[in-house]
């Protein structure tokens, strides 16, 4: 549709095409107008407030986002709900405002989700290639590999969500044989340079090391799960078993542990398989403690299948 004219609250608009609209209409793009909306409506607010409070959201998909300060705005909301002050925030790269506000957004946000679809209806289709292929040199950059897929329409309420995830996992399965590790490894040290931090350097030998015995699975003993997405960055060909070590609080009236959003989030990286540690045994444990938690967490392993 194309807007001819305005009259007050009536918009005159010309079908340029022989679609027919039926139906209610769920959603209108209005491609390439800057709309001074907020991305968290009143509707998210109470939503998130309300479900995701009772259900400890991980995650929240922050759907068009076009600056760093949407970012921001969401972050400060989620920061006075108690527990979800943990919630990670994936920013929906949707439009070209959002791509062209990139970079400042990807500093802000916890991971970032690239809406093919909205993007193309977005773009003028001649300019498609020239876009995709500035936003596909900075994830490059970054990481070279997506950690991840996002169904949307398609397990919404397509009719076979199940089938569609399977498929879907089949074709990254066949497409993680063909991954050239060694390359990959190669162009990720480069990338970081030197020289590397304490953590940086722990994580990309112990893949190295790792890849070079042939082992059948890393283990990594981790509290923020930073040290575990250090190592999955670097993609080694076996799973990464993310032993999460709680921190133990109190005020004196109770005990609180931590570590439960850490373990959960580990998931959506790749190659991260996550595992929550007895709370007794807390982060600064003895040697003889993590000597159990790995005897546990080999046992885990040799249950769950990832070590053979």
């Amino acid at each position: 549709m194309q807007v001819t004219e305005v009259n007050g609250e009536e918009v005159v608009c010309l079908i340029k095409n022989s679609a027919t609209l039926s139906g209610p209409l769920y959603t209108l793009h209005v491609s390439q107008i800057r709309i001074d909306l907020p991305t968290l409506t009143d509707k998210d607010k109470e939503v998130i407030s309300t479900w995701g409070v009772r259900n400890n959201i991980d995650f929240l998909s922050l759907s068009y986002t076009r600056h760093a300060e949407d970012v921001r705005h969401a972050r400060e909301f989620l920061s006075k709900l108690g527990d979800l002050n943990q919630t990670q925030i994936f920013a929906k790269i949707e439009n070209v405002e959002g791509l062209n506000h990139f970079d400042e957004i990807l500093q802000e946000a916890d991971g970032i989700i690239l809406s093919r679809g909205n993007l193309g209806i977005d773009l003028p289709p001649e300019k498609i290639m020239v876009y995709l292929n500035e936003l596909y040199s900075m994830m490059s950059a970054i990481s070279n590999r997506s950690d991840a897929i996002l169904l949307g329409a398609e397990t919404l309420r397509g009719l076979y969500p199940v089938e569609t995830i399977s498929i879907v996992g089949k074709i990254c399965a066949e497409a993680e044989k063909v991954f050239n590790q060694d390359l990959y490894f190669k162009r990720a040290v480069k990338y970081v340079g030197e020289p590397m931090t304490h953590l940086e350097s722990i994580a990309s030998s112990a893949v190295r090391a790792a890849i070079k015995v042939k082992a059948s699975v890393i283990i990594c003993f981790t509290s923020s799960g930073r040290a575990a997405r250090l190592i999955a960055k670097y993609r080694p060909t076996m799973p990464v078993l993310s032993v999460v070590i709680p921190r133990v609080k109190t005020n004196q009236l109770r005990w609180k542990f931590s570590g439960a959003f850490e373990a959960r989030q580990s998931l959506i990286v790749r190659g991260l398989f996550p595992m929550l540690a007895d709370p007794r045994h807390p982060a600064e444990s003895t040697g003889a403690t993590n000597e159990s938690i790995l005897k546990v967490a080999l046992d885990y392993g040799k249950s769950s299948g990832l070590v053979s």
